[in-house]
């Protein structure tokens, strides 16, 4: 009785102590998750002001050349940029990007490599059988998305350079109301002919038609190197932000099994405890009537 007592009380205390942990964990993903969004919010703004100017660039530029039809379809490797997790615990997180990734890179034409930035998903997209030709470190704090995103602009440009990738395609997890999160593909380059007309056709926000000053040219790479660097920031954002989200969502269960599994361990020692008193008062009341017999 006692052992048994002793080993419910030895996991009553180690259930507390998880909770505890699982709290804390809860709490830095709600705090993680805050500051991600913002960071996405605020990005917005410059995005649009980012589309703006290069509406204006290529509404001033003439119109280029019709591409021809083999030129427009030219395969090539296609360069595949993922964004996963480092850390656990953050439920199908991993496991819901892999399958994306593989479904959509199997619909492209071409040989495919993939870069990856997240140890968890390196580990899983290995099995796959995909080309993975380098791996970056996720950032932990906002202010270490900036370096990565100068990390892989330069990666990727010397590959693009090299002739060896014809295509970027960018993969992460978005958040989504009602369902944490949703994996998202975006074609990164090439910003060929229908990126153009897209951008040329943007709607101007005032009635005073915009001119770029100076060399027009040098302005458009300047904006261009903008859209990528403000794409690949936004994606890692709402990465880290799904990631967030969803290990808030896994430690919410956790908690929630460690409440009940508590409450049943709680239950079963007060039983036994009951018991034990039980018998004690029936061992004292039965020596009592013991002594209280006429001799």
């Amino acid at each position: 009785m006692s052992e048994t007592a002793a080993s419910l009380r030895h996991q009553i205390a180690s259930a507390g102590d998880l909770e505890s942990v699982v709290r804390t964990m809860k709490a830095m993903a709600a705090s993680n998750i805050g500051q991600y969004e913002n960071a996405v919010r605020s990005l917005g703004d410059y995005d649009l002001t980012v589309q703006l100017g290069l509406a204006a660039c290529l509404r001033q530029d003439q119109p280029p050349a019709p591409t021809p039809q083999s030129a427009q379809h030219k395969t090539g490797t296609v360069g595949a940029i993922v964004f996963g997790s480092d850390q656990g615990l953050v439920g199908q997180f991993n496991e819901v990007m892999v399958e994306f990734v593989v479904k959509t890179l199997a619909s492209l034409p071409g040989k495919k490599t993939v870069w990856v930035i997240g140890e968890r998903i390196q580990a899983r997209l290995t099995e796959t059988g995909l080309d993975l030709v380098g791996g970056f470190i996720l950032p932990n704090s906002i202010s270490a998305i900036t370096p990565l995103v100068g990390e892989i602009l330069i990666e990727m440009e010397k590959r693009r350079e090299k002739g060896e990738i014809t295509q970027v395609h960018l993969f992460h997890n978005q958040p989504k109301a009602g369902a944490i999160y949703m994996p998202v593909n975006q074609r990164l380059l090439p910003l060929d002919d229908v990126w153009r007309r897209n951008l040329a056709t943007m709607h101007w926000p005032t009635g005073n038609l915009p001119e770029v000053r100076g060399e027009g040219a040098q302005t458009l790479r300047a904006l261009v190197r903008e859209y990528l660097f403000v794409s690949l920031f936004r994606a890692c954002a709402e990465s880290l932000a799904s990631e967030n989200a969803s290990r808030l969502a896994a430690m919410q269960r956790a908690e929630k099994n460690i409440d009940e599994l508590l409450e049943d361990l709680n239950r079963n020692f007060h039983r036994l405890r009951q018991s034990s008193i039980d018998e004690e008062l029936f061992d004292v009341i039965s020596g009592f009537e013991a002594l209280a017999l006429p001799q």
